[in-house]
C-alpha cells in the first residue's frame, strides 16, 4: 500500500540522507557517485539497443505486427530473475525472427491515485524514473484530487516531455463509490479507488498498469508491460506475492488479517487487464466480496489490497503471479532480499513502509540512494524526443518554436530575448498549503520571489507578517530538496500553513525575476497582493495596517496602488523599529536610511520621505521616471514583463505600466518596510561588470516604451519624454 494522502508521519522525506545524519557517510556517498555513473551507462545501452532494433527491424519483414503467441517468450512469473532477463533477450533478438516484446512506438498506459500536496510531490519522482528509462510513448492516467491536479496539471504542462500525455480523473468524484467500506490505512479513502479504475477509466482503454506513488523504477516499464502477452486463460490481475507476513496472520496475539491466498498479492504494481475485467462483472465481483468479509472484519487494514485479496482466494485464476522483483518492498521484516542476487536483478523498488526511507533492510543505504538519485535529477534533462515515434501535436510546443524561429539568433541579445519565451518547469505548492481567505474582503496576501542563497530570510519574513504568502522560488531539482528538508527542519516555516512555496525550475543563464513574481501573483487567493522582494522585512502589523486601508481608501472600486516606503540598513544586526517615531530617530541618528538613497534616489524619489515624515494621513503622488516603489494592489493588476531578466527595469516597468492604466500611488503614512543588507546578487554583479549586459538592456528598455506608446496611445508619449529628460 501507499501514502496517496497528506498523512503527515508518513510523507515521503529524504531527511534521513542530510549530510550531517549518522547514517550518511563516505561509502555511502561512493555508492551514490557510482551509481549514477552506472545510470549514464544504462543511457548509453539503451541507444546502443534501440540501435540494434532499428537495424534488426530494416533487415526484414519479421517484426510484423501479430502472431503474438510466437512473440513472447519470456518465461512464467516464477521469480526468477535469471528466466526473465534471458526472455527479456530472447523477446528482443531478432536472432529468431521475433518482433520486440513491445512495439517500438506502442504507447504505455499508466494509472497512478494521487491526492495532496506530499503524493504530488511523490509522483513526480516516481515519474522521473519511469521518464529516465524509458523507450516508449506513455500515456498516464491521474485519479487525483482537486490540490494534485492543479499542482500536476502545471507541472506537466510547463515540463513539456515529448511522447508523454496525461490525463486527469477526479477523485472527489469517486468518494461515492468507496465510502462506504471502513478503512484504517494512512491511505485513506483514496486509498480504495484502485478497485475502481474499470469504471473510471476509458471504456476503450484494453490495460494497464497501476502504480503507488512511492514506487521507483529501476528498468524500462516496457519490460513489465510486455509481461501482459503471458496472460493466459482468466488472467486478469498481474501481482506480486506480498513479502510480509501480515496475512499469514502470525505478526502478534489475535492479528486477524483479511483472507488471502497463502502470503496474500502487494497491490503496489498491478496490472490490469480491464477488457477481461469489465467482461467478468469486476464491479459486482469485488463489492459482494467487500460486503461480505465486512460483515465479520468490519473495517480494512490495507485498503484495496484486502478486497484484492479476498477476491483472489475466492478466485485464485484470475491472477498471474508477477516474480518478487516487480516489486521490491522495503517495510520492515520483509522477504525482499530473496527477490534480487545482484543490481541488474531489480526492477521496481516499492517504499510500502509508513517509515518510508528510515526502513531497516541490509540493502538500503543503495536503495536509498537509488530513489535520491532520481529525486534530485534534472527533470529537463528528461524532455529527450522518442526518435522514430512521432509526438502528438501539441499547439504550445508548436507555438514555442515558433516565436523562437522568429528571434534572430545572430542578434547580440538573442539569449535575453530567448529567456522571454523559455517554458520553465513548475511545481506550485511544493509544501503543505491551508489557507481560507477573511470572508470581509480585505485579506492581502505578501508576494516575493527568491532563490538558494536568500533562503534564510523566510523565518524572519514570517516572524513579520502573518498573513497569507505566496513566493515564487527559483531552484535546480537539488536545491528543491535542500529546501524542503530546510523549511522541514523549520520550527517557524512548518507551523504556518498559509504559505505557498511554488518552485520554478532553473533553466538557462538568467534569473527569470519577473516569470517568478507572475507566478507568484497568479496564484493567490486573497483580493489583494502586497508586492514585496524577499529581502525586505515588513513592520511589525503591517498585515493588518493594510487590512484596514484598503476599507479606507476603498480599493475594490478604485485603481489605487498604495505605497509602502522603503528603507534600508547597512547593519546586519538590527534592532527592528516597533513604531514610525521609532524609525525617524534611526533615521535621524543614520542608523536607517532611505532605500537606495546612496546608489539610486530616483527609485523611491518620488515616495516624498519629507513628506511622510509628518503625514498622518494618505497622500497621492505623481508617477516620475525611474519609479520602483512597493505597493499592494488588487490582484487583478498587469502582470510584469516577462523581457526583463536578472538586473534592470523589472520593477520600474511594470510600475509604468500602473501608471499608463490610471493607477493612482497613494503613500501610506504610517506602513514602512526594510531592506536587509546581502551580498550583491550574481545579476547586479553581470550588470555592473558585463558592457553587452548593459546595452542590451538599454534596448529591451526602449523596445518596452515603443510597446506602451502602441498599446496606450498619446498618453504614453510622456514616458519617452520623461526618460530622454531624466
Amino acid at each position: 500500500m501507499d501514502n496517496w494522502i497528506d498523512g503527515k508521519p508518513v510523507s515521503l522525506s529524504p531527511l534521513e540522507s542530510q549530510p550531517h545524519s549518522p547514517r550518511y557517510t563516505a561509502s555511502s556517498q561512493r555508492d551514490r557517485e557510482s551509481l549514477e555513473v552506472r545510470m549514464r551507462e544504462v543511457e548509453e545501452e539503451n541507444r546502443a539497443l534501440r540501435k540494434q532494433l532499428s537495424l534488426a527491424q530494416s533487415r526484414g519483414p519479421s517484426h510484423h505486427r501479430g502472431n503474438h503467441s510466437k512473440t513472447y517468450s519470456m518465461e512464467e512469473g516464477t521469480g526468477d530473475s535469471e528466466s526473465l532477463r534471458a526472455g527479456i533477450v530472447a523477446g528482443n533478438s531478432s536472432e529468431c525472427g521475433q518482433q520486440p516484446a513491445v512495439e517500438k512506438c506502442e504507447t504505455i498506459h499508466v494509472a497512478i491515485v494521487c491526492a495532496g500536496y506530499n503524493a504530488s510531490r511523490d509522483v513526480v519522482t516516481l515519474v522521473k524514473s519511469v521518464l529516465f528509462h524509458r523507450r516508449n510513448p506513455l500515456h498516464f492516467h491521474l485519479i487525483a484530487d482537486a490540490i494534485a491536479k492543479q499542482i500536476l496539471a502545471t507541472l506537466f504542462q510547463t515540463w513539456m516531455v515529448p511522447a508523454v500525455r496525461i490525463d486527469f480523473y477526479d477523485a472527489d468524484e469517486l468518494k461515492s463509490e468507496v465510502s462506504w467500506i471502513p478503512n484504517k490505512h494512512y491511505s485513506g479513502i483514496y486509498g480504495l479507488m484502485k478497485l475502481v479504475l474499470t469504471k473510471t477509466l476509458p471504456s476503450n482503454l484494453e490495460r494497464v498498469i497501476v502504480l503507488d506513488t512511492d514506487i521507483t523504477f529501476a528498468t524500462d516499464i516496457a519490460e513489465l508491460w510486455a509481461v501482459f502477452h503471458k496472460f493466459k486463460g482468466q488472467q486478469v490481475l498481474g501481482l506480486v506475492e506480498n513479502q510480509s507476513d501480515w496475512y499469514l496472520g502470525n505478526l502478534w496475539k489475535n492479528h486477524r488479517p483479511w483472507p488471502a491466498l497463502g502470503r496474500g498479492y502487494n497491490t503496489g504494481v498491478i496490472l490490469l487487464l480491464l477488457d477481461k475485467l469489465r467482461k467478468m462483472k469486476w464491479e459486482q465481483m469485488w463489492r459482494l466480496t467487500a460486503e461480505r468479509e465486512l460483515m465479520s472484519m468490519l473495517s480494512t487494514s490495507l485498503a484495496d489490497q484486502d478486497i484484492f485479496n479476498a477476491v483472489i482466494k475466492q478466485n485464485p485464476f484470475l491472477v498471474y503471479q508477477l516474480p518478487c522483483f516487480w516489486n521490491v518492498q522495503l517495510s520492515d521484516h520483509t522477504r525482499s532480499e530473496q527477490c534480487y542476487r545482484d543490481v541488474s536483478d531489480l526492477k521496481v523498488i516499492h517504499w510500502n513502509s509508513p517509515k518510508k526511507l528510515r526502513v531497516k533492510n541490509k540493502h538500503v543505504e543503495f536503495f536509498r540512494n537509488l530513489y535520491l538519485t532520481f529525486l534530485e535529477y534534472d527533470g529537463n534533462l528528461l524532455r529527450r524526443e522518442l526518435f522514430g515515434c512521432p509526438s502528438e501535436a501539441d499547439i504550445n510546443s508548436e507555438n514555442l518554436q515558433k516565436q523562437l524561429s522568429e528571434l534572430d539568433e545572430d542578434d547580440l541579445c538573442y539569449e535575453f530575448r530567448r529567456e522571454r519565451f523559455t517554458v520553465h518547469r513548475t511545481h506550485l505548492y511544493f509544501l503543505h498549503y491551508e489557507y481560507e481567505p477573511a470572508s470581509d474582503n480585505t485579506d492581502v496576501t505578501l508576494v516575493a520571489q527568491l532563490s538558494m542563497d536568500r533562503l534564510q530570510m523566510l523565518e524572519a519574513i514570517c516572524k513579520h507578517w502573518e498573513g497569507p504568502i505566496s513566493l515564487a522560488l527559483y531552484l535546480s531539482d537539488a536545491e528543491a530538496q535542500q529546501f524542503l528538508r530546510y523549511a522541514q527542519g523549520s520550527e517557524v516555516l512548518m507551523s504556518r500553513h498559509n504559505v505557498g512555496y511554488h518552485i520554478v525550475y532553473k533553466e538557462g543563464q538568467f534569473y527569470p525575476v519577473n516569470l517568478l513574481r507572475n507566478v507568484a501573483m497568479k496564484h493567490i487567493s486573497t483580493p489583494y497582493m502586497f508586492l514585496s522582494d524577499i529581502d525586505f522585512l515588513p513592520m511589525y502589523g503591517l498585515y493588518e495596517y493594510l487590512r484596514k486601508s484598503v476599507i479606507q481608501l476603498d480599493l475594490a472600486n478604485t485603481k489605487k496602488a498604495l505605497i509602502v516606503p522603503a528603507f534600508e540598513t547597512l547593519r546586519y544586526r538590527l534592532s527592528f523599529p516597533k513604531s514610525k517615531a521609532e524609525l525617524l530617530s534611526m533615521l535621524d541618528m543614520g542608523t536607517l536610511f532611505t532605500f537606495r538613497y546612496h546608489v539610486w534616489t530616483k527609485g523611491h524619489a518620488p515616495t516624498n520621505f519629507a513628506k511622510w515624515r509628518t503625514a498622518t494621513t494618505p497622500y497621492r503622488v505623481e508617477w516620475e521616471a525611474d519609479f520602483e516603489p512597493y505597493v499592494v494592489v488588487r490582484k487583478d493588476c498587469p502582470e510584469y514583463d516577462r523581457r526583463f531578466v536578472g538586473f534592470g527595469w523589472n520593477k520600474v516597468a511594470h510600475i509604468m505600466e500602473l501608471d499608463a492604466q490610471e493607477y493612482e500611488f497613494t503613500v501610506l503614512p504610517n506602513a514602512y518596510m526594510i531592506h536587509m543588507p546581502h551580498a550583491p546578487s550574481f545579476d547586479i554583479t553581470k550588470f555592473r561588470s558585463n558592457k553587452q549586459y548593459r546595452i542590451c538592456l538599454k534596448t529591451l528598455k526602449e523596445e518596452f516604451q515603443q510597446d506602451m506608446s502602441r498599446h496606450y496611445g498619446f498618453a504614453a508619449l510622456k514616458y519617452l519624454t520623461a526618460e530622454n529628460n531624466s
